[in-house]
């Protein structure tokens, strides 16, 4: 088959397809080429065919591969409009931190330098663990430190201030220490200026004392720096001795409810105006008397009224004589009559049987009983009778409980019938003058007593009073219920009448409140000198923070953050920050309104773009026993996740198992007394007053020897569980039980109202005391070094099952001796 000649391009003809003139001179002119071998054809021919296919094939390859790359780059610069846009529109967010984002300039030679200065100053023992570096170099605007007992904290902040002041440049005058106790407070005083002086750093004591605060000695002048306020007192520091040119809530204790006579003239003075000019306030105050002052009935089964309901006869026939000889006593101390009271010998029926009264009150519809006072000799006897009269005059008190079916007033005491006086005279600057028990308080107290405490717990929490009270409910025959109005009625009145007082007076809560999150307005008004020392806390303690002082601590970040530059127009120290040191574990303070929440919930309570989170696990104080047992007897409540001390200092060898006992006060003493006169230090801790007055007979010696010693000699401490935080000996003994015995339904509601407890939690009050009652054993079990003896009551087998701290002692554990009767039953 003949080879195929490749297709010519169209724009050739093949010489078979000319017309035959051409074809003729083609074929002329290429024979007479070829013979002058100019030309050969054939090659011509297959050369222009081969030649013109690859030339196409070559100029389509690179004409193609030019275009190409033309066009793409001509295509870039063609705008294609498609709108890929979402629907709706762009909503900014918003943003709620607390703090600039920023970091303090803390750079790797820096570290390396501040170290190597530590190393050279500080003694060995004193050298910061590689957590304790973490708290000191921390960078970010917040820094959460979780700090268990013994971990050292108190040296590491004063490092951090160090840090801060000498090596940043940081004006003291931008930053604050807070503690909460007077004695944290001069401790850590005296310890930063040590340390200062071992850098050659000069700190004098004014500039330390204005350095490390409370928070109430740093909010009172930010309130006295407002118009017309500049001489403005704390209502808590009434009566309070001053040392000259001191700031006066340094030397006060605002955490102690107690009144005293300064205090208590302010609000009985405002009580007479208001009991004056207010008649729902007279009428609930009435209702309040009555309920208070009547005698409480007993059930008619109540064992002490079948052994006496016997003898109601021959009571009622000895009846008038007794209370001739009882109204003589009250005669002859200059207490009957009483102005208010008619004396008016009324006969009463008891059970059938006729017994008497000694008067009747008009006003309150009420008969009166005059009671035998204990001062009186017990030994006093009517002629020829066999039981002296107090014990008589119990038997009618009983019946009287029983079966009497009239409103009565029992005076047990002179003293009762004098404050009976002054609430019946109405011109009396003397207050209510009767005592009242608010549900889940474990004791009565005078009434504006009680308008205090109830009003400072619910200002604790962050709420108003009046409006909290507007949001209770109470059963319609809980005498509660008129007491909150009269609360809510009276407090108002109060800090109007404090506030007319020349020079004006004013509450710590009210002044934290003034600068709250809920009016964060009256925080423009306060100057910069003032607010810049807010710039840069460091806050130790934080797990007894209340909410009410998170709200200002929030509102004045805030504050700060707004005014922006300009707050610290040519200074190093800039922008803001936070450090928390705390441990959930020791929050021991819910019944006065503090909270772990904001502690244990840190990043929530202080939104940062940044926060640094410390964990302090080293126990520099107490052997590995103590620690364990500790925490074994407080796991049940909730805590912050992954906690666990281990023991680090020089007593973490030779661990002793912490010893439990049924209370016996003899054997307490005589170990206390061994180990004291070992030369250690020795730490006795009590729950109520009786039991330190009970056991005082068996340490008489000792207390003897220890008053005759210089402060800085004495080596025995009697403190509560809740004053002993803080502090430390070798030697501890707790005497009682940490429990949770009442109910408060009040106190139940403002929790919920202040968004405290769990949610849906009815009695959110009560369920997280139970969880302090074990935070309270963990607390007084670690202030020991070497040895813990705890003495706890036996229960009856019949008393109510309330929450106890000691039902968390385990006998299966190395590191707990239960030496108590019934273990050794079940042993």
């Amino acid at each position: 088959m003949p080879q195929s000649r490749p297709e010519l391009p169209v724009d050739l003809t093949p010489p078979a397809q000319l017309p035959w003139f051409k074809r003729l001179t083609a074929r002329l002119l290429g024979t007479g080429l070829s013979r002058l071998r100019a030309q050969h054809r054939d090659s011509w021919f297959q050369g222009h065919v081969v030649g013109q296919r690859h030339g196409h094939a070559d100029g389509h390859r690179e004409g193609y591969a030019l275009g190409r790359v033309e066009g793409i780059e001509e295509g870039r610069q063609v705008l294609v409009i498609r709108d890929t846009r979402p629907d709706g529109h762009g909503v900014p967010g918003v943003d709620d931190n607390l703090f600039d984002d920023w970091r303090l300039p803390i750079t790797a030679e820096l570290k390396k330098r501040i170290k190597s200065d530590v190393a050279q100053r500080l003694p060995a023992h004193a050298q910061p663990s590689t957590a304790q570096w973490k708290l000191i170099f921390s960078d970010t605007p917040s820094t959460c430190v979780i700090a268990g007992a013994g971990a050292g904290k108190s040296t590491s902040l004063v490092l951090r201030i160090l840090l801060l002041n000498h090596y940043l440049g940081f004006e003291l005058d931008a930053m604050t220490v807070v503690t909460f106790t007077r004695e944290s407070r001069k401790d850590f005083i005296k310890k930063l200026m040590e340390v200062f002086d071992l850098w050659e750093v000069r700190l004098n004591k004014t500039q330390a004392t204005e350095l490390v605060r409370t928070f109430h000695s740093r909010i009172l002048p930010m309130v006295r720096s407002l118009p017309g306020l500049s001489q403005l007192q704390a209502f808590e520091n009434l009566g309070s001795p001053q040392q000259p040119g001191a700031e006066a809530s340094s030397e006060s204790n605002p955490f102690d409810l107690r009144i005293n006579e300064a205090q208590r003239l302010q609000l009985n003075q405002c009580y007479r105006d208001l009991h004056n000019g207010n008649e729902r306030f007279r009428e609930l105050i009435g209702t309040l008397r009555r309920h208070a002052l009547q005698l409480k009935p007993l059930d008619r089964d109540h064992p002490d009224v079948q052994k006496r309901v016997a003898v109601t006869q021959l009571s009622a026939g000895r009846d008038e004589e007794l209370c001739d000889m009882v109204e003589d006593l009250w005669f002859r101390a200059g207490c009957w009559p009483i102005k208010g009271i008619e004396p008016n010998r009324q006969t009463i029926d008891i059970n059938g049987s006729a017994f008497h009264c000694h008067g009747y009150i008009p006003d309150l519809d009420t008969w009166v009983v005059l009671g035998f006072d204990p001062s009186e000799n017990t030994h006093f006897k009517r002629s020829g009778a066999k039981l002296p009269v107090w014990a008589e005059w119990v038997i009618k008190r009983t019946l009287f409980q029983a079966f009497c079916g009239k409103p009565l007033i029992w005076l047990d005491n002179y003293a009762s019938g004098k404050r009976l006086l002054q609430s019946l005279a109405a011109d009396a600057v003397a207050g209510p003058g009767f005592d009242y028990k608010v549900k889940g308080e474990l004791g009565s107290a005078p009434l504006l007593d009680c308008f205090v405490g109830a009003a400072t717990f619910i200002e604790n929490l962050g709420l108003d009073v009046s409006t909290a009270v507007g949001q209770m409910i109470f059963p319609r025959d809980d005498t509660d219920r008129e007491f909150f109005e009269a609360l809510s009625l009276f407090w108002k009145a109060f800090e109007s009448h404090l506030l007319d007082q020349s020079p004006p007076i004013m509450t710590f809560n009210r002044m934290f409140a003034l600068f709250g999150e809920s009016s964060p307005e009256n925080l423009h008004q306060v100057s910069d000198p003032m607010l810049r020392p807010l710039s840069h806390l460091m806050i130790d303690e934080f797990q007894d923070v209340s909410p009410q002082i998170v709200s200002w601590l929030r509102a004045s970040l805030r504050e700060i953050r707004r005014r922006g530059p300009d707050l610290n127009t040519g200074r190093v120290a800039r922008h803001s920050s936070l450090m928390c040191v705390g441990d959930d574990w020791q929050s021991i303070y819910g019944w006065r309104g503090s909270s772990p929440k904001f502690f244990m919930e840190f990043t929530k309570a202080f939104a940062s773009p940044a926060n640094t989170r410390v964990m302090l696990s080293d126990n520099y104080r107490s052997h590995q026993y103590i620690i364990d047992a500790a925490e074994h007897i407080v796991k049940a409540a909730p805590a912050i996740s992954g906690k666990k001390a281990r023991a680090s200092g020089p007593a973490a060898t030779d661990p002793l198992p912490v010893k439990v006992f049924d209370r016996d006060d003899e054997s307490l003493a005589q170990t206390l007394l061994e180990h004291y006169r070992r030369g250690e230090s020795v730490m006795l801790l009590y729950r109520k007053g009786s039991d330190k007055a009970a056991i005082a007979e068996h340490l008489q010696p000792l207390l003897n020897h220890e008053a005759g010693l210089a402060p800085d000699q004495r080596r025995f401490r009697q403190l509560t569980y809740h004053s002993s935080k803080g502090l430390q000996a070798d030697a501890v003994f707790m005497l009682g039980d940490c429990q949770h015995v009442t109910r408060s339904p009040y106190k139940n509601q403002v929790y919920r109202q202040a968004g405290l407890g769990r949610a849906g939690d009815a009695e959110a009050f009560d369920n997280a005391q139970k969880d302090e009652v074990l935070r309270l054993a963990y607390v007084a079990i670690t202030r020991a070094v070497r040895h813990c003896y705890w003495h706890v009551e036996q229960v009856p087998a019949d008393a109510p099952a309330v929450p106890r701290a000691s039902t968390q002692v385990s006998a299966g554990k190395a590191f707990f001796e239960d030496c108590r009767a019934d273990q050794k039953a079940r042993q």
